[in-house]
């Protein structure tokens, strides 16, 4: 069995979706109760609590683990997880992690993800390592507006990076858990092309079929908004990246052609199948 966490997420979900075509058994994990595919089994966990995850592991082999925000928690030690899935009888843990690690190394929680690959590396676990840089699906946080406004409102306009599509990362995963031959894999996941918050409005209005207007915002407007939903230190890290690009976020990775044995999507591709978020 392989057990799935952050399994409604724009990872998770297309993951359990591929794990279960294989006809392998899979028990998704989510902090609530959600729809999962047929046939496959769905345990609400709190990642914040590793204790609390030993129903679901429980006759797993092999484990993805999403952290998200439970990274961040006060008093999580998500270290444990690793314990407890490597006490309950788990041999192979992909983990997602982020670019950051490496581009970006001395923040707060990429110095936490940092130690929590060194945790796995050092068990006794087989394992591969993501490390995804931005994501396509950030760009849902546009929605609304374009539903409402037809107007995509960002900063740094004209900076690009190589977004990922979460497709993409799901499928990498799936592989990792999959195929022996990825065991102590170190994946950096990109998409094919640096792209500007200005031309995925431009990819996100060619979907629709409709004008889409861009505005851009100053940074601290920017700020403001995204610490709605997320900490003020990891907006600005977020707007750092955003804003100020280093050569190590600009690159386009190789590694999903290399593990897939086909091209990233690029941000089109991704716009195209999620077009009714924006209608």
């Amino acid at each position: 069995m392989i057990v799935v966490t952050g399994a409604t997420g724009n990872i998770g979900r297309p993951l359990t979706r591929a794990l279960a075509e294989t006809g392998r058994q899979v028990t998704a994990v989510s902090r609530h109760t959600a729809a999962v595919p047929n046939g496959v089994r769905h345990v609400a966990a709190d990642l914040a609590d590793p204790a609390g995850l030993k129903p679901a592991l429980a006759g797993a082999k092999a484990l993805f683990l999403l952290l998200s925000g439970d990274l961040h928690a006060t008093g999580a030690n998500p270290a444990d997880i690793i314990r407890v899935a490597e006490a309950g009888g788990v041999r192979r843990v992909v983990l997602l992690s982020t670019l950051g690690v490496v581009t970006r190394p001395f923040g707060r929680t990429r110095i936490a993800m940092r130690a929590l690959e060194d945790t796995l590396r050092e068990s006794g676990l087989e394992w591969a390592i993501l490390r995804p840089g931005g994501f396509a699906s950030n760009a849902l946080w546009w929605a609304e507006s374009v539903r409402t406004q037809q107007v995509v409102a960002a900063p740094f306009g004209d900076v690009g990076v190589p977004i990922i599509d979460p497709a993409d990362i799901a499928a990498v995963a799936a592989a990792c858990l999959l195929e022996d031959r990825h065991t102590g894999g170190v994946y950096e996941l990109t998409g094919p092309e640096v792209i500007t918050p200005r031309q995925q409005a431009e990819a996100i209005a060619a979907a629709l079929g409709t004008p889409v207007r861009f505005h851009e915002l100053t940074r601290d407007e920017a700020k403001s908004a995204m610490t709605r939903s997320m900490p003020a230190e990891l907006a600005d890290d977020t707007l750092d990246i955003l804003g100020s690009p280093n050569p190590a976020e600009l690159r386009v990775s190789p590694d999903v052609q290399q593990v897939l044995g086909r091209a990233p999507r690029p941000f089109a591709d991704w716009a195209a199948r999620n077009v009714a978020a924006f209608r």
